[in-house]
This record gives structure tokens, C-alpha cells and sequence, in this order.
């Protein structure tokens, strides 16, 4: 096993040929890379599952034997200036290998179907590759310089990704912004660590903790300076896993292939962030004032984040406001000490939340079936419903995604979730209230996206040849009214959307192709019907492909049993730790902390019924306000159902304004990106308007009155001189009277004053 650990520096290269292959086949062979795009897929997977071969067996050895593997070679040695390049294998790395490797797999392989009739299909699997090989250097890193330059590399690829579709001016601002919010963050991370090395002298993480432990207790370094060197590392962890107030980026950066957002922004590079705080921890706990602001910051960031998902009509968005809270959940564990218990939540929310954007794929894949290509549809709640006849598949792994994120047993985020709020109490009783709170808001607002998905009817706007719309018929919606009209219309318009006879849109570009046999997955179940007296085409939205439906199942299986190796009461050894615990006891006693895992079974049971009663309630009001009634279309807004209960008059009223103050506040996201614009953005502008002012109307007004003022001078100088020394005395004189003037008046003032 040892030779196992000594070739683990190559764990972040092996999936680099991948990139580089494809971009060598498109610049040598163009034709025939482009011709045989399809088999970039097949290296892409077995390199990524060759790592993650490798990253079990690594883990394996650890539970074992508990060790820390640490190989450092030099890369550069001037005089006193060292700096080194290593591979770090512990219980962290471990974990996030383990995680990078499988969601990673499951997200390539469903990616080879969803985006086989891209055109940029090439590109979106080079990219893909060489995020992996960013990600994997990043978490095997020894030191801060290393980590630097993966963190840069990752956000590299993020920005590629988010920005995937460029020709759409929303993805490419969606990318931008991303990007520009980013690079806040990272600013502060290198400042961060320049200011480490400063204090230290080094770069390496055990020297880093061993050194700044020694000057704090010791009273031999300026404390306000640790506490600005490691707020501004926290930084760099705040821009990157969307933490207030630096989140604005998370839910544009949707606008990516679904794929992206279920690797990306759900399960590896939103959790670079926490991993950062992970691996900086025994440097933070000794600063207890960045350890409350650890906390305090992943608090409002796990409330923001619900509230803000609570009025989302676009799925993803949905889903990207969801990791933004279950982020906040994990820092907010590491501010509060709890560091396996912020690793287990990391593990269970990654394959939970992957499931769950890859089923919202699924779905987009559906509705685009019956939409076309238009984002604006295919990924709107609104229009959704009825699918649970059309993709049972995907609609049971959805439901088991969301039951798990719900914090439902035995799923996996009930373990992790459980864990969290329990430590919470005995860190902070309010933030104890807001963590439990909030975990009902979770329930909420995931029931809301599941029951306006596939509840009800199908509920897309109807288009027929001439392009004139119809009213559409929402399902029951707790911020808006229905338009309604006859049942005989609605029993007609809810199931289908008029399409060509002889052309289908593809799943992300407006180009449409005929159906043909050579079209691999282009064919769509059709119906002709007479409706209206008019001879119609319906397309039926579909189930995903073989491949997609494998991703979705494999992943139910990871969110069914991974909760098993953190269960408190399983006892895998002598010292009753379970598997969790007994990976990370290396840096669980670097952290100081009681290893011992036993619970007390009354315990355990109070407080999993306790958090368990509050996602269920959450589950219980979404259920009422969003279940759809199938016995009546009459206008079935939530309000109406209150006054059928008789309720009065003025408390409908009430209850009104407090929904559209939730409202407004969810869907125009809490202000912070008008308050950021207003600002930020217009501030900006306006000062350089500002600084363009006085740089056209002052600086330049100078240098050009300063040549004018020489020109006319010079012309009149040129007058004056006619060549006569008389005139030239004359002149002489006459200045030499004034300048003495000018001398005694101001002698005489001196002496007067």
C-alpha cells in the first residue's frame, strides 16, 4: 500500500490527455475529430473511474491504518525562498476524491446523451476533462501557492462552462458575472496568503498551523494582522461557494449546460469553498473571531438562500438558491467546530443535490420535447405539470432527491442535516432556530418544485400554425392567480403544444432537423387529433435515454446507503466509531476534538423526530397550497381556498400583503443584485463619467490653454518687435516702473499689517 501512496502525485494528471488529445485532433485532424466526436466520451469516463479506483483504495488504507501521506519535491530554491510542489493524502483529500470521481462519472455519462446533438460537443467534454484535472490538483495540494494556482484554474473552468452557450448574451453575462464576483474573492484569498508568508515564512499547511499557533499563544505576533490574513483566506471561500454576500453569481451561472450545474455548482467546485475552510480550520481555530464569523456568515447565507428559493419559477434556479443554503449549512458547522459533521453534510448533499439536477435536466429534456428550445419554457415551473405519467423514471428519482435534501430518514441528508442542527443548539439558540426554521423552508420550497413539476396537468402554452397564443392554466400556485377559461378548452390544451410536422427542435439550439432515420434520438411520439376542426400534430413529452436514466439510478443508490458510513450508533470496531469517524480521526485529533461517537438512543430519537416533524410540516403546507384540484377549474389561488374556510375579508387581505412582500423579496432576490448594481455598478460608472469630466475639462483645459495662451503670447510679441532699441528701452522701462510699483504697495501692506 505504501507504493499505492507513492504514486498518488499522478492522481491529477490522469485525466489530462483527454484535453489535450481533443484539442491536438481538432487543430491536426479536424474532420475526422469532429467525425468521430461521439468516442471522446468512452477516455473521458475510464480515466476519471481509473482515479476513482485509485481514491477508494487510498481510503481504504486510511481507515486502516489512519495515516497521512505527504510527498513534497522542490520546484524552485532561491536563497532563503523555497518553494515546493506536493501531493497531500489525508482523510480530506480522500473525501473530496471519492466525491469529485463518482458524481463526476455518473455527470459524464449522462452528459454523452444530453448533449449528443450539440455542436459543441467536443469542446464541452474538453472542458469538462480539464475541470476534473483542476479540481483533482486542487484537493491534493500540500500548500497555499498550490492550491492558488488550481483555485485559479478551477474558476477558469467555471467560466468556460457557465459560458458554454457564448453566442446567448445571458449565458455570456451569466459568465462574466460569475467570473468578476470571483475574482473579489481570489484577490482576498492571495492577499491572504502573501500575508501568511509574511508572518511565517512558509507555505506548507503543517508549518502554516504549527508556526501561527506558536506566535498567538505565545502574544508574538500582531493579532489584528492573523485576524486580516485569515479573513481575507475566508474570502476566497465566501465568493466561491456562494456565501453572503458574494452569491450573486450562483443562480446565472444556471444559464451552463444542466450537466455543469449538477458537477459545478452542486457537488465539487461550490464545495471548493468549504473544502478551503476544511483544510484551514486548525488555523481558524485559534482565532475564535473567525470562527464566529465563520458561522454567523453561513447562518444568514442558509436563511437568505431558502428565502430566495421560495418564488423561483425557473428549476434551476430553484435548485442553485437550494446549494447556496446547504452550503451555508456546512459553514456554518465549521464555524461552529463541527468538522465531521460539515463533511458528512458535504458527501450527502453532493449526491443528493447531483440527483437533483440531473433530473431537472431530465425534465428540460422532456418539455423540450413538446417547447422546443427555449429556456424561458422548458425549465419554467410554471408551465410544468403532469409529467408523473410521462417520466415515472425520473419523477421517482427526483421525489427520492428531494425527500433526501428534505432531511427525510432513512435518506442520506437526514444523517447530515440531523447532525448539523443538533450541534447548533449547543452553539447558539437563535442560530438553532433559524438552522431548524429554515430546514422547514427546504422542505417547502423542494415540495413546491416537485409537485408543480409533476402534479396536476400539463400545463404549456398552446401554439397553433398561425402563432397566436392561447391563455395558459397554471397549476396552483401560491404567488400568482390563474388565467382560467371553458373546461372544454382545458381538457384540449393541457396535454400538448402544436409543433411542425416534419421538424422537432433539438435539445439546445434553435436549428431544427427533419425526422430521419440517420437523426439518432430525434424521433418524439406523436398524435393527430381534430381539434378545433383542424388537423393537428402533438408531440408527448418522453423519458430520457438508457444512458441518462443509468446516471439517475446509480445515484439513488448513493443517497440510499451513503448515509450508512456516518450512522452515529454503528459500531464497525472496537472503538464504536462508524466508518466516517474512523477515516477522519487523523484530523479530527489535530483539531482537538472527542472521537468517541456514541449516542444515547433516546437522544438520537428525540432530536431526529424533532427536525423530522419540522420537514414534514414543510412538506404538509406545500402539499396544501400546491396540490392541484381536479374537480374543479375555477381559479384556484391559495387565498380563495383560506376564504372557502371563512376566513375575513380583511385578514385575506393581510395574508396577501405578506405573501407579495415574500414574493417580491424571493423573485427580485432579496435586492442584493439591484442594491449591488445601484452601488457598485452605476457608483462605478458614475465616477468614471466623473474622472472622464475632469480629465477632458480641466487636465486637458490646462495643457490646451497653456498652447493657445503661448501662441497668441508669441504672435504678440511678434508685433511689438519692430528693430528699433529705442522702443525696446521704452518697453524696458516701463516694466522695470511697474514691477517696483508692485514691490513697494506690497512692503508698504507687510508693514501696515
Amino acid at each position: 500500500m505504501e507504493h499505492t501512496y507513492q504514486y498518488s502525485f499522478i492522481i491529477p494528471f490522469v485525466t489530462l490527455p483527454v484535453p489535450m488529445l481533443i484539442g491536438a485532433g481538432l487543430i491536426f485532424f479536424p474532420t475526422a475529430t469532429k467525425n468521430l466526436h461521439r468516442m471522446w466520451a468512452f477516455p473521458s469516463v475510464l480515466l476519471l473511474s481509473i482515479v476513482m479506483i485509485f481514491s477508494f483504495d487510498l481510503s481504504i488504507e486510511q481507515i486502516n491504518s489512519s495515516s497521512v501521506s505527504l510527498y513534497v519535491w522542490s520546484w524552485t530554491i532561491n536563497n532563503d525562498f523555497s518553494l515546493e510542489f506536493g501531493c497531500l493524502i489525508d482523510p480530506l483529500t480522500s473525501i473530496m476524491l471519492i466525491l469529485i470521481t463518482t458524481v463526476g462519472i455518473m455527470v459524464l455519462i449522462y452528459s454523452d446523451n444530453y448533449m449528443s446533438h450539440d455542436q459543441g460537443y467536443l469542446r464541452f467534454f474538453a472542458y469538462m476533462s480539464f475541470f476534473n484535472t483542476s479540481m483533482l490538483g486542487l484537493v491534493t495540494s500540500s500548500n497555499l501557492i498550490q492550491i492558488y494556482i488550481f483555485w485559479e484554474l478551477v474558476g477558469l473552468c467555471s467560466y468556460l462552462l457557465i459560458g458554454f452557450w457564448f453566442t446567448r448574451p445571458i449565458a455570456a453575462n451569466a459568465c462574466q458575472k460569475a467570473f468578476v464576483t470571483n475574482r473579489v474573492g481570489d484577490f482576498g484569498l492571495f492577499l491572504g496568503i502573501l500575508g501568511l508568508y509574511w508572518i511565517t515564512g512558509s507555505f506548507e499547511f503543517r508549518d502554516l498551523f504549527e508556526i501561527v499557533n506558536n506566535l498567538v499563544y505565545n502574544n508574538e505576533v500582531n493579532f489584528l494582522f492573523v485576524i486580516l490574513c485569515a479573513f481575507l483566506l475566508f474570502a476566497g471561500a465566501i465568493a466561491k461557494s456562494a456565501q453572503f454576500p458574494l452569491h450573486v453569481w450562483l443562480p446565472d451561472a444556471m444559464e451552463g449546460p444542466t450537466p455543469i450545474s449538477a458537477l459545478i455548482h452542486a457537488a465539487t467546485m461550490v464545495a471548493a469553498g468549504i473544502f478551503l475552510v476544511a483544510r484551514l480550520l486548525p488555523l481558524f481555530i485559534v482565532i475564535p473571531y473567525i470562527m464566529n464569523l465563520i458561522a454567523l456568515i453561513g447562518i444568514i447565507t442558509v436563511l437568505l438562500g431558502a428565502t430566495l428559493a421560495l418564488a423561483q419559477k425557473d428549476i434551476k434556479r430553484g435548485l442553485a438558491y437550494s446549494t447556496m443554503s446547504q452550503l451555508g449549512y456546512m459553514m456554518l458547522a465549521l464555524g461552529m467546530g463541527s468538522y465531521r459533521a460539515a463533511l458528512f453534510h458535504l458527501i450527502t448533499h453532493a449526491y443528493s443535490k447531483a440527483l437533483l439536477f440531473l433530473g431537472s435536466g431530465s425534465i428540460i429534456h422532456s418539455m423540450e420535447a413538446i417547447v422546443g428550445y427555449s429556456p424561458n419554457k422548458s425549465q419554467n415551473l410554471v408551465l410544468m405539470g403532469g409529467l408523473t405519467k410521462y417520466v415515472p423514471i425520473t419523477k421517482t428519482t427526483f421525489l427520492l432527491g428531494t425527500l433526501s435534501l428534505c432531511g427525510i430518514p432513512p435518506l442520506a441528508c437526514f444523517w447530515s442535516k440531523d447532525e448539523i442542527l443538533n450541534d447548533s443548539w449547543l452553539y447558539s439558540p437563535i442560530f438553532a432556530i433559524i438552522a431548524c426554521s429554515t430546514a422547514g423552508l427546504t422542505a417547502f420550497y423542494m415540495f413546491r418544485i416537485y409537485l408543480l413539476t409533476f402534479e396536476g396537468h400539463l400545463n404549456v402554452h398552446f401554439q397553433n400554425y398561425s402563432g397566436k397564443k392561447s391563455s395558459s392554466f397554471y397549476s396552483i400556485s401560491l404567488w400568482g392567480k390563474e388565467e382560467s377559461k371553458t373546461i372544454k378548452e382545458k381538457i384540449r390544451l393541457l396535454s400538448f403544444l402544436t409543433i411542425n410536422n416534419n421538424e422537432t427542435s433539438s435539445f439546445f439550439w434553435k436549428k431544427t432537423y427533419r425526422l430521419d432515420g440517420n437523426v439518432r434520438n430525434l424521433t418524439r411520439s406523436f398524435i393527430t387529433i381534430n381539434l378545433f376542426g383542424t388537423k393537428k400534430i402533438f408531440s408527448y413529452p418522453h423519458e430520457s435515454d438508457n444512458t441518462m436514466l443509468l446516471s439517475l439510478l446509480v445515484l439513488v443508490l448513493f443517497i440510499l446507503f451513503v448515509g450508512a458510513i456516518g450512522i452515529p450508533f454503528n459500531q464497525f470496531n472496537q472503538e464504536g466509531m462508524d466508518i466516517l469517524s474512523k477515516l477522519l480521526t487523523p484530523s479530527i485529533n489535530l483539531l482537538q476534538k472527542n472521537s468517541n461517537n456514541f449516542v444515547d438512543w433516546y437522544e438520537f430519537v428525540t432530536n431526529a423526530a424533532f427536525s423530522v416533524s419540522i420537514a414534514y410540516f414543510g412538506i404538509f403546507i406545500a402539499s396544501f397550497l400546491y396540490k392541484p384540484v381536479y374537480s374543479s377549474f375555477k381559479n384556484l389561488n391559495f387565498l380563495n381556498s383560506f376564504s372557502k374556510k371563512g376566513l375575513k375579508k380583511k385578514n385575506n387581505f393581510f395574508l396577501e400583503k405578506i405573501i407579495n412582500v415574500i414574493y417580491d423579496w424571493s423573485y427580485n432576490r432579496a435586492y442584493v443584485d439591484a442594491f449591488y448594481a445601484i452601488s457598485l455598478t452605476k457608483g462605478i460608472r458614475e465616477l468614471a463619467e466623473l474622472i472622464h469630466f475632469f480629465d477632458r475639462r480641466i487636465i486637458d483645459a490646462i495643457t490646451n490653454g497653456v498652447g493657445v495662451t503661448s501662441f497668441f503670447v508669441g504672435e504678440g510679441i511678434k508685433y511689438v518687435g519692430g528693430g528699433r532699441i529705442s522702443s525696446y528701452l521704452l518697453l524696458y522701462s516701463f516694466y522695470v516702473l511697474i514691477l517696483l510699483l508692485i514691490y513697494n504697495i506690497s512692503k508698504l501692506l507687510l508693514f501696515i499689517y
